[in-house]
């Protein structure tokens, strides 16, 4: 307690401060479930009630913030599944995107809730119902009163992807907080960091040194994990629809890449009258927002929802829904993951393209997903092509549909990296786990 006498002071300032603003938090959670940000029915498990009877016995709580992370937890929840039985496991994510596509992919014997929001008494309210043994953190989620409370009530801890953006280390390193988060971090038995460089971080936020692990990056294990089951009858009529076409695919594209995308698609418009361009946008409303702009300039837009036809006059497939990601990754040779092309933006996973064998390619601004770009491309130089802006889009994308074997390298490249990385990634988490946390925290029960 000594030790961590300034961090516990800071902390319990936080706690007063978050107990304060509850009401003000509850108006929010209401305004967003009125904007449709937050479950219509299920919105006040946020506020740590219920929704669903907890089993009998041991359980094993798994929190992620949205679908990447939720996504990268399969792996182990599957595992933990399959070989721990006797456990009940219970995952929470914050979005509602994430909700709508893991709620298909988790096996039936998973629980699924909403995250409580970090106050005192949604969290101790979540915590005294599903009184979980383990907590598992998937990447960035350290919230002082889920971390102090979890510790409080005996509850082992662990971060899987440990991970923290540059803003977030600068936040957590400055004076008046650090004290707050070392004591925060002695609370974990595990951290298995995303690379070394969060792995210094965490090391200079004073996180206990035997506490830190290696095992790989989890979003490599996520493609073994699932059972892919596209609407093969839906994929075959698409394949039809865009025959010989030349095509390329820009996924999970944010607001302002639009604009990046159709110039590029109108230069090569030029080259190839009847090329076809998929966009899947990042969130579906920004889909129909734009498809509503560019068929007011005369742009031939199919709308996924609408179920339209890929006609010969066709200029873009919109693809508005979720979940469907994969399957489009596998119709389409090559793929620009968005969300990297614009100041600001901090990248999303390259790995589930280059596993499903398309040629990759993304822009600079990649956030903490520069450690898999790089690693990719350690492996092999051809995996992920880094682009700078819609002139040198262009031109790859020119080079890689008038050359066949250069594609082929491409695709092939991808897949080997992908292949490399991804091996055994999955059991060595589960390896650690095993080791550092669930044992201990059965022992606790």
């Amino acid at each position: 307690m000594g030790r961590h006498r300034a961090g516990y002071l800071v902390y319990t300032l936080y706690r007063s401060l978050s107990h304060c603003l509850s009401p003000l938090i509850h108006l929010h959670l209401r305004f967003r479930r009125f904007r449709g940000i937050e479950h219509p029915l299920r919105w006040r498990e946020r506020l740590g009630l219920p929704s669903l009877p907890r089993p009998p016995g041991p359980l094993f709580w798994f929190h992620a913030v949205s679908l990447g992370e939720g996504l990268a937890a399969l792996p182990v929840i599957k595992r933990c599944v399959q070989r721990r039985p006797d456990v009940t496991v219970l995952l929470t994510t914050t979005t509602l995107s994430a909700f709508e596509v893991l709620k298909h992919l988790l096996p039936s014997e998973v629980i699924y809730q909403f995250t409580p929001v970090d106050t005192p008494v949604a969290i101790d309210s979540f915590l005294a119902y599903w009184k979980p043994n383990a907590l598992l953190l998937v990447e960035s989620e350290l919230w002082p009163n889920l971390v102090m409370s979890a510790a409080r009530n005996g509850i082992t801890l662990a971060i899987l992807n440990a991970r923290m953006s540059p803003k977030s280390f600068r936040n957590w390193s400055l004076p008046a907080v650090l004290q707050m988060m070392n004591l925060m971090l002695s609370k974990f038995s595990l951290i298995i960091p995303l690379s070394n460089v969060q792995a210094v971080h965490f090391q200079i936020l004073q996180a206990p040194p035997l506490s830190i692990c290696f095992a790989g990056d989890l979003k490599f294990a996520v493609e073994d994990s699932l059972s892919y089951n596209p609407d093969i009858a839906i994929l075959e009529d698409l394949k039809l629809q865009i025959d010989d076409r030349p095509v390329w695919m820009a996924s999970s594209i944010h607001k302002g890449e639009e604009k990046v995308i159709v110039d590029v698609h109108k230069r090569l418009k030029n080259i190839h009258s009847d090329i076809i361009t998929i966009i899947v946008p990042r969130r579906p409303q920004l889909g129909r927002d734009i498809t509503r702009e560019w068929k007011k300039d005369g742009v031939s837009v199919a709308l996924r929802s609408n179920h339209d036809k890929l006609l010969p006059e066709t200029d873009i497939y919109m693809v508005d829904t979720l979940g469907e990601l994969r399957s489009f990754y596998r119709i389409t040779p090559i793929a620009l993951i968005g969300g990297s092309l614009l100041p600001g933006l901090s990248g999303h996973n390259i790995s589930e393209a280059a596993a499903a064998g398309c040629a990759v390619l993304t822009g600079h601004h990649v956030g903490h997903f520069l450690n898999m770009v790089s690693e990719m491309q350690r492996i092999n130089p051809l995996s992920v092509h880094q682009v700078a802006g819609n002139i040198e889009l262009c031109e790859v994308l020119t080079e890689l549909f008038s050359n066949c074997i250069a594609l082929e390298a491409r695709r092939a490249a991808g897949k080997q990296a992908y292949h490399a990385l991804s091996n055994g990634v999955g059991e060595s988490v589960w390896n650690l786990l095993n080791c550092h946390v669930f044992g201990k925290a059965l022992e606790e029960t």
